[in-house]
């Protein structure tokens, strides 16, 4: 059954093609901002990141877990923590060894001149697509 991202969902996606799909979702909603706007614009605060590292982390559950509800921590971490390599690798075009590394390379992307909430979702998108046949 596919994700269905919707800002105020308190599902929060378990594997890492999920979380990717879902933070592409996120990306195109709240837009993309570089620098020190990065929490700037409507919708957008510091719950809800408009960049791509952030877009993962909210799509991972930052600032959206419910009380009241129990989520499997460990599952959705290790997940997220899994997206985080493959969507370096997918923007390098090589493995990317270590998580610091893994946030390293996807900053730098988005930190990028021109970089848009189309380019990030489509990278998602692609890495979403990798995930789905990666063995983990």
């Amino acid at each position: 059954m596919p994700t269905r991202h919707t800002p105020e969902s308190i599902v929060i996606a378990d594997t890492p093609a999920a979380i990717l799909e879902w933070a592409a979702r996120h990306i195109e909603h709240v837009g993309i901002h570089q620098g020190p706007h990065l929490f700037a614009g409507p919708g957008r605060t510091a719950t809800l990141p408009c960049w791509p590292r952030g877009a993962l982390q909210v799509a991972a559950g930052h600032g959206r877990g419910a009380a009241g509800r129990t989520y499997d921590w460990d599952r959705i971490n290790r997940a997220r923590d899994q997206a985080f390599g493959i969507l370096a690798e997918t923007l390098t075009g090589h493995p990317v060894d270590a998580s610091a590394r893994h946030r390293e390379a996807i900053d730098r992307w988005s930190a990028e001149p021109g970089r848009t909430a189309a380019d990030a979702a489509h990278a998602f998108r692609t890495a979403a697509a990798r995930a789905e046949h990666a063995l983990f």
